[in-house]
């Protein structure tokens, strides 16, 4: 059976190589929606209601396990086995969070990890900002549904992110053209707060 020429790749030699152009298998489509995509697009939204409600508990277990390293912070300091744990634990939730309906909750968590990892000198990262970075993941999510909450969480997003970024542009002032790419601000827009 002969292949069609739709099926064959395109070769066009040129002095020192050869463009190779794979057939396009793919399957032309109509523009616009059909009922099978909005019936999709239904079951999707359907499937991710009918869990909505362990979406809190799933953040609950993050929250535990960031306090949980925090714990081992406050007991043993900063080293490199509780430093781990507890940017693990920040990440974490930093990349659940928005996806999970707490996006400021992300924000702080993100700010926890900037924190961990652009400060030269973990010995000099102050407890005390820990701290308030693990309390305030944890009270964005457990007051999520209270009034104003929304508000609130944005504005102790933006404030632990400002304090952060003071902590960070002294500690590494002496860093000019580090400094300058780790307080640029976020290229994704949602990364703003």
């Amino acid at each position: 059976m002969a292949k069609s020429k739709n099926q064959t790749p395109a070769v066009t030699t040129c002095d020192d190589h050869e463009v190779i152009l794979p057939p396009n298998k793919l399957t032309k489509m109509k523009p616009g929606k059909s009922e099978a995509d909005d019936d999709r697009v239904a079951r999707a939204e359907a499937a991710l209601a009918e869990i909505a409600n362990e979406f809190s508990m799933w953040m609950n277990t993050e929250c535990e396990r960031l306090l949980e390293a925090r714990r081992k912070v406050m007991t043993a300091g900063l080293n490199a086995g509780t430093r781990e744990e507890l940017f693990r634990a920040a990440h974490d939730i930093k990349g659940d969070a928005k996806i999970l309906g707490f996006p400021h909750a992300g924000h702080v968590a993100e700010s926890l990890c900037r924190l961990i990892e652009h400060t030269p000198e973990l010995s000099r990262i102050p407890l005390a900002l820990v701290e308030q970075h693990v309390d305030a993941v944890r009270a964005i999510i457990r007051e999520a549904s209270l009034q104003d909450a929304e508000k609130t969480a944005s504005k102790l997003a933006a404030r632990l992110r400002h304090v952060t970024d003071e902590f960070l542009e002294h500690e590494n002032r002496d860093q000019l053209e580090y400094l300058d790419s780790l307080l640029a601000p976020p290229l994704a827009p949602d990364q703003t707060m």
